[in-house]
């Protein structure tokens, strides 16, 4: 379902936000699926209850997800995509970056589009 990476720079309950988000686009997740309660979806990932609840927090206050009191916690069913100007600058930041990179791997913009085709393409599949 979600994969951590420890070595990662990136902090646990970013991945977890990530995991769910992605498994969301790709339709493995659906609207109104239930999701693990934080104490199962902690003993899965080998990771502190607290770590998970944070991430579900934020993909509420994000409006990805929705918990019902008593009853866990769900795929939000009236979730839709808003854009969220500071999101919008780090996104900005981090495609420049790859811009800049793939143009030091001798990679003209076409192949940086086919490159971002073939991702959007395998998360839909």
């Amino acid at each position: 379902m979600i994969n951590i990476d420890s070595r990662s720079s990136k902090p646990i309950y970013e991945q977890i936000i990530d995991g769910i988000k992605e498994n969301i686009m790709k339709g493995i997740l659906q609207s109104g699926d239930k999701l693990p309660s934080v104490r199962e979806l902690s003993g899965i990932l080998t990771t502190n209850p607290n770590t998970v609840s944070k991430a579900y927090k934020e993909l509420e206050r994000q409006k990805a997800i929705e918990t019902i009191r008593g009853k866990g916690t769900y795929v939000a069913s009236n979730y839709k995509p808003k854009i969220d100007e500071d999101k919008l600058d780090e996104l900005e930041k981090q495609i420049k970056n790859v811009a800049i990179e793939a143009h030091y791997m001798g990679m003209g913009k076409e192949e940086v589009i086919r490159l971002l085709e073939k991702i959007y393409k395998d998360l839909k599949e």
